[in-house]
């Protein structure tokens, strides 16, 4: 997730990947917003062959950008770095890289950063993450980043000096610039014991630093965002704010996204869901709440939904074909493979309503 990436187990490889379709994706229009799926790479070899296979249906409804998580602390750097080269070299959309700083040194985030800009890397969601829940003790590191807006700053300083001491590294800068996203976190940050107004007023410290746009943390009203959004263009933040969404299928899968967030699960559905037997009409169940939401966001103004996915993409598909945004053919005028993300495929999107503005 967006705030803190569920921590996972060994490292693992993600090869074996397949090749993926090449199905062009979905140029930005001023009829739809964006949509965009997070993705968690495989904790282990035998988990990647059915990864894979969830990327390539979630590719297939053809999505503006994937996000990659990173974990807990960077714990699995080694197979976020793989899935993004994967997707880059392989899949006609967009990958953007979870980049977490908490516990590392300013020199190894620099480090982290050159080598992802090294490897064609140029789109970020600047994180900083959680410290170890196991670890009374923990300490940040003396010399660290100790925030996300100083990791924006850093990513900034970082392809600056590479542009400084490389004229062909400027020239390639300048066609494809730096994008970085943010987190925010509309309820507040339970992990940072920030209030929604606290909030907003980070989300402004870190569009200052240089943010092109902010993702949500999840949310269960659509309330939450759309007061937050409201907070937030009054306070002077306007970057594009996209509500980030988690499908509500599980009531598994809510409490523990309630214990890693701090977000309360929707009791009524849950107990709801918890009462059924059939598994679809479970599913069923979710879908509807899940698309409500949507529908509810869409209506007020979000300019895209990020859904969280934890790599289940039977529930995301069916939450986009729920508000009409799964897999619709390529618009004739588009030429190309891939949307430009530097230019914000969301500024042509669905009419923002002045309240949202």
């Amino acid at each position: 997730m967006t705030a803190s990436d569920v921590p996972p187990s060994a490292p693992a490889t993600a090869h074996a990947a397949p090749e993926l379709n090449a199905a062009h994706i979905r140029p930005p229009t001023r009829q739809r917003p964006t949509i965009s799926f997070e993705l968690m790479p495989p904790r282990n070899p035998a988990a990647a062959p059915k990864f894979w296979g969830t990327v390539e249906r979630l590719i297939a409804a053809r999505p503006d950008f994937v996000s990659v998580t990173y974990g807990a602390a960077g714990g699995d750097r080694d197979t976020a770095r793989t899935v993004i080269s994967r997707i880059l070299e392989h899949a006609p959309v967009l990958p953007i890289a979870h980049l977490t700083c908490v516990g590392a040194s300013r020199d190894n985030v620099a480090e982290v950063i050159d080598e992802f800009l090294a490897e064609g890397v140029r789109s970020f969601l600047a994180l900083r993450g959680d410290p170890p829940r196991d670890q009374p003790d923990w300490r940040p590191h003396p010399d660290g980043v100790h925030s996300s807006d100083e990791l924006v700053a850093l990513l900034r300083e970082v392809e600056a000096t590479r542009c400084a001491s490389n004229p062909s590294t400027a020239l390639r800068s300048a066609a494809r610039p730096l994008t970085i996203a943010v987190a925010t976190f509309p309820d507040g940050n339970l992990a940072a014991g920030t209030t929604r107004t606290q909030e907003v007023q980070r989300l402004l410290e870190k569009q200052q630093a240089g943010a092109n746009f902010a993702i949500t943390q999840l949310f269960y009203e659509a309330s939450t965002y759309i007061d937050f959004v409201t907070e937030a263009r009054a306070a002077g933040v306007t970057i594009p704010i996209l509500a980030g969404l988690l499908p509500m299928t599980d009531p598994s899968r809510l409490a523990r996204v309630e214990s890693l967030t701090g977000v309360p699960a929707p009791s009524a559905l849950v107990r709801e869901l918890e009462a059924l037997d059939d598994p679809a009409a479970r599913h069923a169940l979710g879908i509807r709440a899940s698309v409500e939401l949507a529908n509810a966001v869409l209506a007020a103004g979000a300019p895209g939904l990020h859904i969280y996915t934890f790599n289940k993409h039977e529930a995301a598909l069916d939450l986009l074909e729920g508000v009409h945004l799964g897999g619709e053919p390529v618009h004739p005028g588009f030429s190309g493979t891939g949307s430009d993300l530097a230019s914000g495929p969301w500024v042509g999107a669905s009419p923002i309503p002045a309240v949202l503005t």
